[in-house]
């Protein structure tokens, strides 16, 4: 006994040296590590002042402390940066629905702008800029080294002045000019419409009239139509949806789910994460729903897209999403300022970070490019004349058709002349139609069947 209590004692006494032999190192090196912050501190001053008494020209000291912190918060990735007061009040403008610009999201990219995405029926998508342009000149004068904010500020101007924008487009072998006349941005978040038979529900971004104008919209369209018995589905269009604020994302996501995690965000710190969970309820009542997704598609719209995704509540159909995964907080600064800093990921239900990976769809659908060649050969072509039976001269007559059935065939006929002339014009949601058509025809088993096959097929 004697024995063991002295091997006990021994063992609590070399565990008490060790310990007293590392705390002496790891004070000095926490003493040596914050004199190194002091001294770079105290270089930056230095710099600071050299620069301000030595400089070919005279500058201004506020803007070379606002120019080296944005360069510190720039460092840390796109997505970070300061915000002088007049940007912090545009911003809270724009999160409101309404502000001055040419209407597109941008983020920077091997030194120049890149466009996320044009935002519906503004300046920007109306001249043509499209999602994953590189902006390279801005009325002939480069971006190339500016900060983001440097260059959105050479973008900006008053409404109604012109602005040309140099752009670099992939399949393109030159760049070319694009003019665009600067307006003010009133931002529609939602807009929606009735196709067919299925409701279409186009998000163009997430600010505080998102979740409101989606209710609401949906309400008009089901009543419009008779009630939900007489839709056979949603389409959930999030193409070139740059994205915005988190808390509309997961309300949009939870107007489709019953339970569950909606997303969850994770810092540095793993006690600061934060899950979200659906509650019950379900704006549609479990009808089918198709999300469309593209290369425009970030952030708050692919919370969206990868909740429901993993629910097994929705297909996701277009092409890969932008792979934003990020989350910006902004703190505001003395000054009227603000800080927009980077401080977590986030993950979709089932534990995956789309970060610069994007949410892949299920099934991928690219919109075919618009051909000039082709669409005028496709015009001499449908300009031919087409005969049919009952063009032939002494044809016979149908007479075994009431009026009624009649009246129904030519409805029939007007709904497929009206989905091949979507088609023509936005391929995409005519495949995702086509896909709540056909689990329509299948009945209500058809999407619990679909996601039980998916599900055997991921195990």
């Amino acid at each position: 006994m004697n024995k063991f209590v002295m091997a006990a004692l021994g063992g609590t006494l070399a565990g008490a040296v060790a310990t007293t032999q590392f705390v002496g190192p790891l004070l000095a090196q926490e003493s040596e590590k914050t004199v190194s912050i002091y001294e770079q501190l105290d270089l930056f001053g230095d710099i600071f002042e050299r620069i301000r008494a030595q400089y070919v020209e005279d500058v201004e000291e506020d803007e070379l402390i606002e120019a080296a912190i944005n360069g510190m918060l720039t460092s840390l990735d796109p997505h970070s940066s300061y915000l002088s007061p007049d940007d912090a009040q545009a911003m809270r403008v724009q999160t409101r629905g309404e502000f001055g610009g040419l209407g597109i999201e941008v983020t920077q990219e091997e030194g120049f702008v890149k466009v996320v995405s044009p935002i519906d029926g503004t300046p920007a998508a109306e001249a043509g800029i499209e999602a994953g342009d590189f902006i390279t000149h801005v009325d002939g004068e480069s971006v190339l080294g500016l900060t983001l904010d440097e260059a959105v500020d050479l973008m900006r101007g008053p409404v109604g002045s012109e602005i040309v924008i140099t752009v670099v487009r992939e399949g393109e072998d030159e760049p070319f000019d694009i003019e665009i006349v600067r307006d003010t941005i009133t931002l529609t978040a939602v807009r929606a419409r009735t196709q067919g038979d299925s409701v279409v529900l186009r998000i163009t971004t997430f600010n505080d009239q998102t979740y409101p104008n989606l209710e609401a919209g949906l309400q008009e369209q089901v009543e419009a139509a008779g009630g939900m018995d007489n839709v056979n589905g949603i389409v959930l269009d999030l193409r070139n949806n740059p994205g915005g604020l988190l808390n509309q994302a997961i309300k949009v996501s939870d107007a489709f789910l019953d339970a569950g995690e909606i997303v969850s965000t994770r810092g540095r710190n793993p006690a600061d994460g934060d899950r979200y969970n659906a509650t019950e309820g379900d704006l549609v009542e479990g009808k089918p729903i198709v999300v469309l997704i593209n290369g425009g598609s970030a952030s708050a719209s692919e919370i969206v897209a990868g909740a429901l995704q993993d629910h097994r509540r929705a297909i996701v159909v277009g092409t890969k999403s932008f792979g934003k995964g990020s989350v910006q907080t902004v703190m505001p600064l003395r000054g009227d300022g603000a800080m927009r800093l980077t401080t977590a990921r986030y993950y979709t239900p089932s534990g995956r970070s789309i970060q610069a990976l994007g949410v892949s769809p299920d099934i991928i659908v690219a919109q075919p490019s618009r051909d000039p060649v082709d669409e005028e050969a496709q015009e001499n072509a449908s300009g031919l004349p087409t005969r049919s039976e009952a063009d032939l001269r002494g044809a016979l007559n149908n007479d075994s058709l009431s009026e009624d059935e009649l009246r129904q065939i030519e409805e029939d006929r007007q709904r497929a002349e009206d989905a091949a002339a979507l088609r023509e014009e936005d391929y995409q949601l005519a495949y995702a139609i086509d896909i709540l058509k056909g689990l329509s025809a299948l009945g209500p088993e058809a999407m619990s069947a679909l996601q039980k096959a998916e599900v055997q097929t991921e195990d």
